[in-house]
């Protein structure tokens, strides 16, 4: 595991904002997410407001003084905006674009098409990862869980067997694979390198999806078997079958944005010279914001144009795409803020100190502490902005893969035991029409499936890399 080197980074690190000791240092953060934490489950606020809230608080309980905490909190969230926000709204976009022009339809109906029997879960993985690599989770469920109603009613399937694995490939997706906001944010907050946070990302995934899907998918049917309620099944209209993209285009769509990040993170690996044109042209075309650019200017013609687009429709598509993002954006930045006072304040230094006094490996300290803040607040976006920011110290001196290893680390602590504190749960609750208990078994679950074996690959990553 990585260690660092207290007195180096003591020697760059910014004048902290308050003086107090660790002890006090220890108490501002638990309070300042106690505020959090009870301002968003027991009062209902937004999360935004919360964080702001909790980083005002934090800042007061370390004894610093309100104008340097606010503009701590301000610099933290602006800065966190102008990396991150561009790539939200473009992926919200593409998302958006993917689910209207029926190319989402279009790559379940293909995929379905080639699969039957004991061939479906696996279906229904590759699916749910595939369509889930541009959209935001709650998109992809709200798309995707209509769909398992209808192959499980009508392949007399068992609603589990076939739900589990898709919500899987979506979760995994979520919490470990950029440019899903979670990931980026860490990425940003840790300084790592994209591209191989991306592939490494990939890399556990896989495995992760495979046996949080499928092989738990047997064990979640026996233990909750109830049928598709016929109230959530949807009857699909007519013009959406007949105007819609092709399987290919969609496909190439989808993975474009994901093959040139991968392509540049491949180059700088082989070439590793800064003066070398091919990597300079790669760094341009691998880099997050012209990937994503790219894949939006592609699914202009591979996706609204064969689907009969107007470019009034695109311009309106792309309106409509943006509006709902505005709260993911005042999160992602408000977190941001909130990691950038717990700097400031001197909390990172505290954890530096607190990692080499108790010799606790930093990618363990960056999971536990994403797990914590996911159990008491519900939301995984919050608890790897909180958590990456906590730790984001302990990535100083660390290697790039490392680095990339200890955003996954986070990212998987984050999805831990989804529970009644996460609207994901009653989400997944309402669509399959299950009891709490029934959720509990199978979602919360699956959810710390993937966190615990995601996490444990991490480690053993992190021993032969």
């Amino acid at each position: 595991m990585t260690r660092l080197s207290v007195e180096m980074l003591a020697a760059d690190a910014p004048e902290p904002i308050t003086s107090a000791g660790h002890a006090q240092l220890g108490i501002a953060v638990l309070a300042g997410i106690a505020v959090i934490v009870l301002l968003i489950t027991k009062y209902k606020l937004h999360a935004f407001l919360a964080l702001t809230i909790g980083s005002l608080a934090l800042g007061a309980f370390a004894g610093a003084p309100l104008d340097k905490a606010i503009l701590s909190f301000s610099a933290g969230l602006g800065s966190t905006v102008a990396n991150v926000g561009v790539l939200i709204a473009l992926g919200a976009i593409l998302g958006k674009m993917l689910a209207d022009s029926g190319g989402a339809d279009q790559v379940v109906d293909t995929i379905l098409a080639k699969a039957s029997g004991r061939a479906m879960p696996w279906a229904m993985v590759l699916i749910a990862s595939v369509i889930g690599l541009p959209l935001f989770f709650e998109v992809g469920v709200v798309l995707l869980i209509p769909v398992v109603l209808m192959v499980a009613k009508r392949g007399n399937y068992s609603l589990m067997r076939i739900g589990i694995p898709a919500l899987a490939g979506l979760s995994v997706m979520h919490g470990l694979v950029p440019p899903h906001p979670g990931p980026l944010v860490a990425i940003d907050a840790l300084d790592a390198n994209l591209g191989v946070t991306l592939a490494l990302g990939v890399l556990v995934a896989v495995p992760t999806v495979v046996i949080a899907g499928p092989v738990f998918s047997r064990y979640a049917a026996r233990w909750v078997d109830v049928p598709a309620p016929d109230r959530m099944i949807p009857q699909r209209a007519s013009e959406e079958l007949e105007k819609r993209p092709g399987f290919g285009p969609t496909l190439f769509t989808i993975l474009l944005p994901v093959v040139l990040m991968l392509a540049k993170a491949l180059v700088d690996i082989v070439i590793d010279d800064t003066e070398n044109s091919v990597q300079r042209v790669f760094d341009v075309i691998g880099s997050p914001l012209i990937a994503l650019l790219a894949a939006v200017l592609v699914g202009f013609f591979t996706l609204g144009m064969p689907a009969g687009f107007s470019k009034e429709r695109m311009q309106q598509l792309v309106d409509k795409s943006l509006w709902p993002i505005a709260g993911i954006l005042l999160i992602v930045g408000a977190g941001g803020g909130f990691k950038q006072t717990l700097i400031d304040s001197g909390v990172g230094q505290m954890v530096l100190d607190i990692s080499q006094d108790w010799s606790i490996p930093a990618l363990l300290m960056g999971w536990l502490i994403a797990v914590a803040i996911r159990l008491a607040t519900g939301s995984a976006t919050v608890a790897t902005v909180s958590a990456a920011g906590l730790v984001a110290p302990l990535a100083a001196d660390m290697s790039t893969t490392h680095a990339a290893l200890l955003v996954l680390a986070i990212g998987a602590g984050s999805l831990f035991f989804s529970h009644v504190n996460d609207a994901g749960f009653w989400l997944v609750k309402e669509y399959f029409g299950l009891t709490v208990g029934q959720t509990v078994k199978t979602w919360s679950v699956m959810e710390t499936i993937i966190s615990v074996v995601a996490g444990g690959l991490v480690m053993l990553l992190s021993l032969v890399i």
